[in-house]
Formats: structure tokens, sequence, C-alpha cells
């Protein structure tokens, strides 16, 4: 059933409450929302229209000529394609973004398989699995081995802790030894990673060369 309130209309006549871009946008969206509830046409809505308007007064009384915001916003566009995706999505959280977590784990996954080629563990040795979880968290990409765990999640333990590694005594060794902790940026470099797991989880080095492989 379809009900209309009065509450957009007088935040419409009235709008000297909402003095920052947050709250006049939140007003906007709360009227459009009001209007699809009463089934009346948010684009005509008068009440939709004098707050965008709002908006766009406040906007228009940042002191920051249009010029000098698209270049901002070109730069921003530039640092991110810098970036690996991976920490971006770290950084950002995946949580309730399915489009996001799915990126993250694929990205996770392949890190995890750049790992393992610095760990130099036999193909054999290991497998990489993901545990979606539910929507509201990332879940959790893990490499298991004889001899290690690696776990990459977000959230759990804060940031710069989204690594969890650990030695084990098998692959059907779901507990270990004490938890090690790392940042996600530490997967960029995979071979500086390698070489902090087998010192502080004290393993051997292998007699093999690590055979690249390309993601």
């Amino acid at each position: 059933m379809s009900y209309d309130i009065a509450f957009r209309f007088q935040q419409a006549l009235d709008p000297s409450a909402l003095i920052t871009l947050p709250t006049a946008l939140h007003a906007l969206n709360a009227a459009i929302t009001d209007c699809r509830n009463a089934g009346r046409p948010h684009e005509s809505d008068p009440a939709v229209i004098l707050l965008a308007r709002h908006l766009g007064d406040i906007a228009s009384r940042i002191e920051r000529p249009n010029v000098e915001l698209r270049r901002a916003c070109m730069d921003a566009i530039a640092d991110l394609r810098r970036k690996p995706a991976l920490i971006a999505l770290a950084h950002k959280g995946v949580a309730y973004d399915e489009a996001a977590k799915k990126l993250f784990h694929s990205d996770a996954r392949k890190a995890l398989r750049r790992l393992a080629d610095a760990l130099r563990l036999p193909e054999d040795s290991f497998d990489i699995r993901s545990v979606q979880g539910g929507i509201s968290v990332s879940g959790e990409i893990i490499l298991h081995g004889e001899q290690i765990y690696v776990q990459i999640s977000l959230g759990c333990m804060g940031r710069g802790r989204e690594i969890m590694f650990r030695r084990v005594t098998g692959r059907k060794d779901y507990c270990g030894d004490r938890n090690h902790w790392g940042d996600i940026a530490d997967l960029m470099a995979p071979d500086t990673l390698a070489r902090r797991i087998r010192r502080e989880l004290h393993l051997s080095e292998p007699d093999t060369p690590p055979s690249r492989l390309v993601a």
C-alpha cells in the first residue's frame, strides 16, 4: 500500500538545517525514496526539485573552480590505476558489494599463487581455496600446504593485518602454531614476503628453483 508524508515538503520549504553536502544529499535521497513509497514520479516532485537545487547551491559555494576539481579527479584516477586493485579493494572494503568481493577473491587467489611460487612449493603440495562468508564480511582466501597456512581477509584484525600465516603439520591441520600477521601490500613483493614467512616459521629452504607463474 502506498503512502505519503509531508516531511520532504517541509524540508524543501525550509532547508536551513541542511548546510553540508552530506546532509543535503541525504535529504534529497530520502525525498526520492518517499516519492517511490507514495507511487509519485520523483522527477516532477516539487520537494525533490527544490532539495536538488539546494544541494547545487551548497556545491556552488565551495570555492574551487571546475578546472581544479576536474584535474583532481583525473589525478585520482591516474593514482588508482597505478595501484594494484587488491590493495584498493582492501582499503575500500568489499562488504555488501558483490562485484568488489568477487574481484577481491579472484585477485587474492592470484596473489597466493605467486606467493606459493615464491615459496617454491611443489604444485601438488598445497591448495588454494575461497570461503565466501556472508554479505557483511570479506570472506577468506586460503593457501594451505604441508607446513604452511596463509589466509587473506579484511576487517577482522584491522588495517595492516590482512594477511595471517602460521606453521601447520599437514593439510588437515587447521589450527597450527601461533599466528603471524602481515599487511595486504606485502603481497605485492612475494619474494620478500616468502623470505619473511620462511624466517618467522623456521621453514627450511627448498632445493628447487622457482618457476614463475603468469597471472
